[in-house]
């Protein structure tokens, strides 16, 4: 789908409606830059399944006690139920036959990723091969096929966890961890697609609140040597999980060494997080070591985008997003994208979605995201506080030129 076609998708919908109709258009016809997404499920999914990964909990009765009753469900009803052929605010139970219905002819993804409007994807394929309600791996899109049912090009992150757990599995000297690991990742920058950032889920294998010093490759080789024993004691079939804080950390300097990107997880980075420790003011004394080595990305940090808007203008090199949570909050979620303009420079925000599975949310983190954006700069300009052209430049910067700068992705 064009580019034009996706505004008209927009445009049709009245997604932007902010107090200011220029912006509003601006919001409207940006090609966003999306540099935290997943793939999603290549296969049809029956209704259980889509409303657990709706929820993302690994806990189906989760999802059962929440049943459609959250600002998620209510969003994928009023902007997803038309481009599905069903009125607006459908009936949960309504929206999910005409949901079965149109995908008998068409599979959902390619109807509601083109409209996103969005220029480029960059995927973490990292997920395993479980995930949340055992989805991962193969089972889902590729980053170029995300790319290709969006209209968009394609990028990828390495997740340092996901790298970790393929090598200890084929390393045969597991003392030689320390090289062996700089090469993986070095591959990883090289050859067909290369990677353009790196990734770790720290705050939801493990928290925030720990000692991130490098270490010295004597003390990893030992560790890599006990995992690896480990991994050989496990249960057949049992897969390798990192959990050494030797090794993530060796991980994250291995990264930060080549001067690309690093995504930190903070925040509710998953159904695991724990939000006493996903704070990203633990990172300080990280961040005042890591001396401008490489951008690094506080991912998805909303409830704490206050503190992460703080350390985005305390150091140069440190950049957020609130993610997941414009989705997750649905009409609320105007709120989070202002507090997330509050301290942190305009330079230093990026839009995600981290749309993960189901082709709804890959929709929703674009249109609420234009939404919330249109009203929060729109009553700014209306009030007189910002002028238009400020506002403009506020919405390409958050919208696409950041990750651009930090990802070195070209236009197109």
């Amino acid at each position: 789908m064009s580019s034009e076609l996706a505004a008209q998708a927009i445009r049709e919908a009245g997604v932007c409606d902010g107090l200011d109709p220029v912006v509003n258009e601006v919001l409207t016809t940006i090609r966003l830059v999306d540099h935290h997404v997943h793939g999603v499920v290549r296969e049809r999914m029956d209704d259980a399944t889509l409303t657990r990964l709706l929820l993302g909990s690994d806990r189906p009765s989760t999802a059962a006690a929440a049943g459609f009753d959250t600002q998620a469900w209510l969003a994928i009803r009023r902007w997803c139920g038309p481009l599905l052929r069903a009125p607006a605010h459908v009936a949960p139970e309504d929206y999910l036959v005409a949901r079965r219905a149109y995908e008998r002819l068409i599979p959902i993804a390619q109807v509601l990723l083109p409209r996103a409007g969005l220029d480029r994807v960059i995927v973490d394929d990292g997920v395993g091969g479980v995930g949340v309600g055992g989805v991962g791996g193969s089972r889902l899109t590729s980053p170029a096929e995300t790319g290709v049912l969006a209209g968009a090009r394609a990028s990828r992150v390495v997740r340092l966890e996901a790298l970790a757990e393929r090598l200890i599995c084929g390393l045969a000297d597991p003392a030689a961890w320390p090289d062996a690991f700089r090469a993986a990742v070095s591959a990883d920058l090289a050859g067909d697609g290369p990677a353009v950032g790196f990734q770790t889920f720290l705050a939801h294998r493990a928290n925030l609140d720990h000692d991130l010093a490098r270490p010295g490759d004597d003390v990893v080789s030992d560790a890599a040597v006990r995992w690896a024993a480990a991994v050989r004691a496990a249960a057949p079939g049992e897969p390798p999980r990192l959990a050494d804080e030797t090794l993530r950390r060796f991980g994250i300097w291995t990264a930060l060494d080549t001067g690309r990107p690093l995504q930190v997880q903070t925040g509710l980075a998953g159904s695991g997080a724990d939000l006493r420790t996903a704070d990203p003011l633990l990172l300080a004394g990280f961040l005042r070591a890591t001396d401008e080595r490489a951008p690094i990305v506080l991912l998805h940090a909303y409830p704490h985008q206050r503190s992460a808007g703080h350390l985005a203008r305390t150091f140069p090199h440190v950049h957020l997003d609130v993610g997941p949570a414009v989705t997750d909050t649905g009409a609320a979620s105007e709120a989070i994208v202002r507090e997330s303009l509050e301290l942190a420079p305009f330079s230093k925000v990026l839009f995600s979605s981290d749309a993960r599975f189901v082709p709804e949310l890959h929709l929703l983190g674009s249109w609420l995201f234009r939404r919330a954006m249109s009203r929060v700069l729109g009553d700014w300009v209306a009030r007189g506080d910002w002028s238009r052209d400020d506002a403009e430049r506020a919405a390409r910067l958050v919208g696409s030129d950041n990750a651009r700068r930090v990802y070195r992705v070209p236009v197109g």
